[in-house]
């Protein structure tokens, strides 16, 4: 099956239906890290980042790699505290 989200010249393209549910996609996009994900209510959710150390991370990083990236930056950040 191919990669539900392709980075194109004119934008990002999103495949929906080749998504599996609670599933992490990722894509770079103008130097930002575009985040996709459909829920199980088949509701798309869409973030964007675009902090250089992420992106630079991001680029050539699998599924796996990239959701270990942004756990790191959010434990290096403090970002997971209350």
């Amino acid at each position: 099956m191919s990669y539900p989200l392709s980075s194109e010249k004119d934008g990002i393209k999103i495949q929906p239906d080749k998504m599996q549910p609670e599933t992490l996609y990722h894509c770079v996009f103008q130097n930002k890290v575009m985040l996709v994900y459909k829920d199980q209510n088949e509701i798309l959710n869409c973030y964007e980042i675009d902090d250089n150390e992420i992106v630079s991370k991001a680029k050539g990083a699998s599924n796996a790699d990239i959701e270990k990236v942004l756990e790191e930056y959010i434990e290096k950040e403090n970002l997971g505290k209350k």
